[in-house]
Protein backbone atom coordinates (compact mmCIF):
# COMPACT_ATOMS: atom_id res chain seq x y z
CA UNK A 1 0.00 0.00 0.00
CA UNK A 2 1.32 3.21 -0.67
CA UNK A 3 1.84 6.33 1.80
CA UNK A 4 -0.47 8.74 1.50
CA UNK A 5 0.04 12.49 2.06
CA UNK A 6 -1.58 14.49 4.45
CA UNK A 7 -4.40 15.15 2.45
CA UNK A 8 -4.91 11.37 0.87
CA UNK A 9 -4.60 10.58 4.58
CA UNK A 10 -7.40 13.17 5.67
CA UNK A 11 -9.92 12.26 2.78
CA UNK A 12 -9.57 8.19 3.35
CA UNK A 13 -10.19 9.32 7.16
CA UNK A 14 -12.83 11.16 6.78
CA UNK A 15 -15.00 9.07 4.09
CA UNK A 16 -14.22 6.07 6.76
CA UNK A 17 -16.40 8.39 9.20
CA UNK A 18 -18.69 8.84 6.41
CA UNK A 19 -19.05 5.47 5.53
CA UNK A 20 -19.40 4.18 9.49
CA UNK A 21 -22.25 6.60 9.34
CA UNK A 22 -23.95 6.04 7.08
CA UNK A 23 -23.93 8.95 5.20
CA UNK A 24 -22.45 7.24 1.66
CA UNK A 25 -22.22 3.76 0.45
CA UNK A 26 -19.57 1.29 0.32
CA UNK A 27 -19.82 1.40 -3.21
CA UNK A 28 -19.30 5.32 -2.91
CA UNK A 29 -16.40 4.71 -0.14
CA UNK A 30 -14.58 2.31 -2.18
CA UNK A 31 -14.48 4.31 -5.53
CA UNK A 32 -13.28 7.58 -3.37
CA UNK A 33 -10.51 5.29 -2.23
CA UNK A 34 -9.73 4.33 -6.08
CA UNK A 35 -9.60 7.49 -7.02
CA UNK A 36 -7.24 8.38 -3.99
CA UNK A 37 -4.88 5.31 -3.49
CA UNK A 38 -4.84 4.61 -7.45
CA UNK A 39 -6.20 0.95 -7.78
CA UNK A 40 -8.78 -1.78 -6.38
CA UNK A 41 -5.75 -2.97 -4.89
CA UNK A 42 -4.76 -0.26 -2.69
CA UNK A 43 -8.33 0.80 -2.04
CA UNK A 44 -8.46 -2.90 -0.77
CA UNK A 45 -5.47 -2.63 1.63
CA UNK A 46 -6.37 0.86 2.71
CA UNK A 47 -9.83 -0.58 3.89
CA UNK A 48 -8.14 -3.48 6.11
CA UNK A 49 -5.75 -1.04 7.58
CA UNK A 50 -8.76 1.02 8.55
CA UNK A 51 -10.33 -1.93 10.67
CA UNK A 52 -13.16 -3.05 7.88
CA UNK A 53 -14.21 -6.61 7.98
CA UNK A 54 -13.19 -8.58 5.37
CA UNK A 55 -16.66 -9.00 4.48
CA UNK A 56 -16.25 -5.22 3.82
CA UNK A 57 -13.43 -5.32 2.17
CA UNK A 58 -13.46 -5.49 -2.07
CA UNK A 59 -11.11 -8.77 -4.09
CA UNK A 60 -8.45 -6.45 -5.44
CA UNK A 61 -8.88 -7.88 -8.90
CA UNK A 62 -12.48 -6.54 -9.30
CA UNK A 63 -12.69 -3.86 -11.50
CA UNK A 64 -13.99 -0.06 -10.44
CA UNK A 65 -17.63 0.00 -9.28
CA UNK A 66 -19.78 1.90 -11.31
CA UNK A 67 -21.17 5.76 -10.15
CA UNK A 68 -24.58 5.27 -8.28
CA UNK A 69 -27.23 6.55 -9.98
CA UNK A 70 -29.13 9.51 -8.91
CA UNK A 71 -32.61 11.03 -9.66
CA UNK A 72 -30.91 14.11 -9.89
CA UNK A 73 -28.29 13.47 -12.52
CA UNK A 74 -28.70 14.85 -15.45
CA UNK A 75 -28.40 13.01 -18.58
CA UNK A 76 -25.38 14.51 -20.49
CA UNK A 77 -23.54 14.62 -16.68
CA UNK A 78 -21.73 12.04 -15.38
CA UNK A 79 -23.59 10.07 -12.30
CA UNK A 80 -23.50 11.37 -8.66
CA UNK A 81 -23.81 10.09 -5.41
CA UNK A 82 -26.95 10.72 -2.94
CA UNK A 83 -25.07 13.89 -1.70
CA UNK A 84 -25.09 17.87 -2.77
CA UNK A 85 -24.42 17.61 -6.41
CA UNK A 86 -21.38 19.12 -7.73
CA UNK A 87 -21.87 22.10 -10.49
CA UNK A 88 -23.55 24.96 -10.38
CA UNK A 89 -27.33 26.18 -10.59
CA UNK A 90 -28.29 28.85 -12.67
CA UNK A 91 -30.63 30.96 -10.81
CA UNK A 92 -32.85 31.12 -8.19
CA UNK A 93 -32.66 29.46 -4.72
CA UNK A 94 -29.45 27.10 -3.76
CA UNK A 95 -30.68 23.58 -3.96
CA UNK A 96 -31.12 21.38 -0.28
CA UNK A 97 -29.99 24.97 1.03
CA UNK A 98 -31.65 24.86 4.83
CA UNK A 99 -29.89 27.93 6.30
CA UNK A 100 -31.56 31.09 7.06
CA UNK A 101 -28.55 32.98 5.69
CA UNK A 102 -28.73 31.69 2.37
CA UNK A 103 -28.34 33.86 -0.65
CA UNK A 104 -30.37 32.95 -3.92
CA UNK A 105 -28.70 33.89 -7.12
CA UNK A 106 -30.33 37.32 -8.70
CA UNK A 107 -30.44 39.05 -5.02
CA UNK A 108 -30.43 42.44 -6.14
CA UNK A 109 -28.19 43.61 -3.23
CA UNK A 110 -25.34 41.44 -4.94
CA UNK A 111 -23.56 41.24 -8.06
CA UNK A 112 -21.90 37.98 -9.26
CA UNK A 113 -20.58 35.73 -12.01
CA UNK A 114 -17.94 33.60 -13.28
CA UNK A 115 -14.50 34.68 -13.88
CA UNK A 116 -11.72 33.49 -15.49
CA UNK A 117 -7.49 33.91 -14.18
CA UNK A 118 -4.66 32.86 -15.72
CA UNK A 119 -2.51 31.25 -12.95
CA UNK A 120 0.28 29.38 -13.16
CA UNK A 121 0.62 28.52 -16.99
CA UNK A 122 -3.25 27.00 -17.07
CA UNK A 123 -6.50 29.48 -17.04
CA UNK A 124 -8.74 28.83 -13.84
CA UNK A 125 -12.36 29.66 -13.44
CA UNK A 126 -13.69 31.00 -10.01
CA UNK A 127 -17.02 33.09 -8.60
CA UNK A 128 -16.68 36.66 -7.82
CA UNK A 129 -19.49 38.28 -5.56
CA UNK A 130 -19.73 42.08 -4.78
CA UNK A 131 -21.87 44.17 -3.53
CA UNK A 132 -23.84 45.62 -5.78
CA UNK A 133 -23.71 49.34 -3.98
CA UNK A 134 -20.80 51.22 -5.34
CA UNK A 135 -17.82 51.47 -2.67
CA UNK A 136 -14.53 50.14 -1.81
CA UNK A 137 -14.69 47.06 0.44
CA UNK A 138 -12.43 44.33 2.33
CA UNK A 139 -12.39 41.17 0.49
CA UNK A 140 -12.19 37.40 1.51
CA UNK A 141 -10.82 34.37 -0.41
CA UNK A 142 -13.42 31.01 -0.16
CA UNK A 143 -11.77 28.09 -0.43
CA UNK A 144 -14.26 24.95 -1.53
CA UNK A 145 -14.58 21.50 0.21
CA UNK A 146 -13.89 17.98 -1.06
CA UNK A 147 -16.72 18.43 -3.36
CA UNK A 148 -15.41 21.31 -5.38
CA UNK A 149 -17.15 24.68 -6.32
CA UNK A 150 -20.61 23.74 -5.47
CA UNK A 151 -23.93 25.66 -5.23
CA UNK A 152 -23.51 25.97 -1.95
CA UNK A 153 -19.96 27.31 -1.84
CA UNK A 154 -21.33 29.76 -4.49
CA UNK A 155 -23.68 31.12 -2.00
CA UNK A 156 -21.51 31.54 0.73
CA UNK A 157 -19.10 33.85 -1.69
CA UNK A 158 -22.47 35.97 -2.18
CA UNK A 159 -23.74 35.68 1.80
CA UNK A 160 -19.94 37.73 2.13
CA UNK A 161 -21.09 40.07 -0.52
CA UNK A 162 -24.74 40.32 1.35
CA UNK A 163 -22.58 41.06 4.32
CA UNK A 164 -20.41 43.55 2.29
CA UNK A 165 -16.94 42.08 1.55
CA UNK A 166 -16.25 41.17 -1.89
CA UNK A 167 -15.68 37.37 -2.23
CA UNK A 168 -13.58 35.04 -4.53
CA UNK A 169 -14.58 31.39 -4.11
CA UNK A 170 -12.40 29.32 -7.11
CA UNK A 171 -12.76 26.11 -8.68
CA UNK A 172 -9.54 24.40 -8.03
CA UNK A 173 -10.55 21.57 -10.44
CA UNK A 174 -10.51 23.95 -13.51
CA UNK A 175 -7.56 22.05 -15.13
CA UNK A 176 -9.72 18.89 -14.78
CA UNK A 177 -12.64 20.69 -16.45
CA UNK A 178 -14.76 22.04 -13.63
CA UNK A 179 -16.04 20.75 -10.64
CA UNK A 180 -19.42 20.53 -12.61
CA UNK A 181 -18.04 17.83 -15.54
CA UNK A 182 -16.78 15.90 -12.90
CA UNK A 183 -17.57 12.31 -11.36
CA UNK A 184 -18.42 12.97 -7.72
CA UNK A 185 -16.38 10.14 -6.22
CA UNK A 186 -13.09 11.43 -8.51
CA UNK A 187 -13.21 14.72 -7.43
CA UNK A 188 -11.31 14.26 -4.14
CA UNK A 189 -8.58 12.38 -5.20
CA UNK A 190 -8.23 14.84 -8.21
CA UNK A 191 -7.65 17.57 -5.66
CA UNK A 192 -5.03 15.18 -3.53
CA UNK A 193 -2.95 14.58 -7.11
CA UNK A 194 -2.71 17.88 -7.92
CA UNK A 195 -1.37 18.80 -4.47
CA UNK A 196 -1.52 21.57 -2.08
CA UNK A 197 1.06 23.84 -3.64
CA UNK A 198 -0.94 24.13 -6.92
CA UNK A 199 -3.49 25.00 -4.83
CA UNK A 200 -1.97 28.08 -2.79
CA UNK A 201 -0.13 28.65 -5.89
CA UNK A 202 -3.88 29.26 -7.75
CA UNK A 203 -5.07 31.09 -4.46
CA UNK A 204 -1.71 33.23 -4.84
CA UNK A 205 -3.28 34.36 -7.93
CA UNK A 206 -6.80 35.34 -6.90
CA UNK A 207 -5.19 37.19 -4.05
CA UNK A 208 -3.36 39.20 -6.84
CA UNK A 209 -6.59 39.43 -8.93
CA UNK A 210 -8.12 40.72 -5.82
CA UNK A 211 -5.08 43.49 -4.60
CA UNK A 212 -6.01 45.11 -8.47
CA UNK A 213 -9.59 44.66 -8.81
CA UNK A 214 -11.46 48.01 -8.80
CA UNK A 215 -13.77 48.20 -5.69
CA UNK A 216 -11.62 46.23 -3.70
CA UNK A 217 -9.27 47.22 -0.34
CA UNK A 218 -6.20 45.44 -1.56
CA UNK A 219 -4.63 46.14 1.95
CA UNK A 220 -7.60 44.40 3.85
CA UNK A 221 -8.03 40.59 2.03
CA UNK A 222 -8.79 38.35 4.33
CA UNK A 223 -10.03 33.67 3.58
CA UNK A 224 -11.73 31.33 4.84
CA UNK A 225 -12.45 27.79 3.42
CA UNK A 226 -14.01 24.91 4.98
CA UNK A 227 -13.02 20.82 5.83
CA UNK A 228 -10.30 20.63 2.75
CA UNK A 229 -10.49 24.45 2.09
CA UNK A 230 -10.04 24.65 5.57
CA UNK A 231 -6.56 23.06 5.26
CA UNK A 232 -5.90 24.45 2.18
CA UNK A 233 -6.85 27.93 4.04
CA UNK A 234 -4.74 27.22 6.80
CA UNK A 235 -1.53 26.75 3.94
CA UNK A 236 -2.32 29.96 2.18
CA UNK A 237 -1.69 31.65 5.80
CA UNK A 238 1.50 30.32 5.86
CA UNK A 239 2.44 31.43 2.24
CA UNK A 240 1.30 34.70 1.90
CA UNK A 241 2.26 37.59 4.13
CA UNK A 242 -0.29 39.91 3.40
CA UNK A 243 -3.15 38.13 4.42
CA UNK A 244 -4.73 39.78 7.07
CA UNK A 245 -6.95 37.56 8.52
CA UNK A 246 -8.29 33.96 8.06
CA UNK A 247 -10.91 31.57 9.10
CA UNK A 248 -10.36 27.74 8.65
CA UNK A 249 -13.21 25.61 9.35
CA UNK A 250 -11.90 22.46 10.94
CA UNK A 251 -9.38 21.27 8.28
CA UNK A 252 -6.08 19.75 8.12
CA UNK A 253 -3.34 21.85 10.34
CA UNK A 254 -0.70 23.09 8.51
CA UNK A 255 3.28 21.97 8.51
CA UNK A 256 4.07 23.30 12.41
CA UNK A 257 7.24 24.62 11.12
CA UNK A 258 5.80 27.03 8.75
CA UNK A 259 3.84 28.05 11.16
CA UNK A 260 6.01 31.22 12.26
CA UNK A 261 5.35 32.46 8.61
CA UNK A 262 1.70 33.16 9.43
CA UNK A 263 1.09 37.10 9.58
CA UNK A 264 -2.75 36.60 9.56
CA UNK A 265 -5.05 36.54 12.38
CA UNK A 266 -6.61 33.16 12.53
CA UNK A 267 -9.62 32.33 13.84
CA UNK A 268 -9.74 28.11 13.77
CA UNK A 269 -13.36 26.64 13.47
CA UNK A 270 -13.92 23.35 15.03
CA UNK A 271 -16.60 20.72 16.17
CA UNK A 272 -16.96 19.38 19.46
CA UNK A 273 -17.70 16.06 18.34
CA UNK A 274 -14.70 15.61 15.28
CA UNK A 275 -12.15 13.96 17.11
CA UNK A 276 -10.09 13.11 14.19
CA UNK A 277 -9.50 17.19 13.50
CA UNK A 278 -9.43 18.02 17.06
CA UNK A 279 -6.63 15.53 17.82
CA UNK A 280 -3.77 17.66 15.96
CA UNK A 281 -5.45 21.17 17.55
CA UNK A 282 -3.08 21.11 20.90
CA UNK A 283 0.05 20.97 19.14
CA UNK A 284 -0.92 23.31 16.35
CA UNK A 285 -2.18 26.16 19.09
CA UNK A 286 1.28 25.47 20.91
CA UNK A 287 2.89 26.33 17.68
CA UNK A 288 0.69 29.63 17.54
CA UNK A 289 1.54 30.46 21.07
CA UNK A 290 5.47 30.25 20.29
CA UNK A 291 4.91 32.56 16.87
CA UNK A 292 3.10 34.83 18.92
CA UNK A 293 0.36 34.29 16.07
CA UNK A 294 -2.77 36.77 16.51
CA UNK A 295 -5.07 33.62 17.18
CA UNK A 296 -8.51 31.79 18.76
CA UNK A 297 -9.37 28.57 18.44
CA UNK A 298 -13.20 27.91 18.85
CA UNK A 299 -14.69 24.77 19.52
CA UNK A 300 -18.86 24.40 18.63
CA UNK A 301 -20.56 21.87 21.19
CA UNK A 302 -22.44 19.19 19.99
CA UNK A 303 -22.05 19.36 16.62
CA UNK A 304 -19.53 17.11 14.47
CA UNK A 305 -17.40 17.76 10.80
CA UNK A 306 -19.16 20.09 7.95
CA UNK A 307 -21.70 21.28 10.76
CA UNK A 308 -21.49 24.29 8.36
CA UNK A 309 -22.56 23.26 5.47
CA UNK A 310 -26.52 23.41 5.14
CA UNK A 311 -27.11 21.21 2.34
CA UNK A 312 -25.06 17.92 4.20
CA UNK A 313 -26.71 15.91 6.97
CA UNK A 314 -24.57 17.36 9.84
CA UNK A 315 -25.81 20.94 9.32
CA UNK A 316 -26.56 22.22 12.54
CA UNK A 317 -28.28 25.67 12.00
CA UNK A 318 -27.75 26.84 15.67
CA UNK A 319 -23.80 26.44 15.52
CA UNK A 320 -23.53 27.13 11.78
CA UNK A 321 -24.61 30.34 12.24
CA UNK A 322 -23.17 31.17 15.05
CA UNK A 323 -19.79 30.38 13.62
CA UNK A 324 -20.39 32.47 10.84
CA UNK A 325 -21.34 35.13 13.02
CA UNK A 326 -17.81 34.98 15.16
CA UNK A 327 -16.37 34.46 11.49
CA UNK A 328 -18.00 38.12 9.96
CA UNK A 329 -17.22 39.71 13.72
CA UNK A 330 -13.08 38.55 13.41
CA UNK A 331 -13.26 39.51 10.04
CA UNK A 332 -14.84 42.76 11.16
CA UNK A 333 -11.87 43.46 14.31
CA UNK A 334 -8.96 42.48 11.76
CA UNK A 335 -10.27 42.75 8.40
CA UNK A 336 -12.09 45.84 8.16
CA UNK A 337 -11.55 48.07 11.26
CA UNK A 338 -7.01 47.53 10.49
Amino acid sequence: MKTLNTFQKYFVEEFYDDYREGLISRRAFIRRLVFITGSMAAAAATMSALGCAPAEVPDPTEPVPPPEPTATTAPAAPAATSEPAAGSVQGGAVPDAKSPLSVPEGDPAVNASDITLDSQGAQITGYLAQPAAAGTYAAVLVCHENRGLTPHIRDVARRFAKAGYVALALDLLSREGGTATLDRDQIPGLLTDAGPERHVGDFTTAFAHLQGLEGVDGQRIGMTGFCFGGGITWRCATALPDLKAAVPFYGPAPELEEVPNIKAAVLGVYAEQDERINAGIEPLQQALVEAGVTHEIKIYPGVNHAFHNDTGERYDETQATQAWNDMLAWFETHLRQV
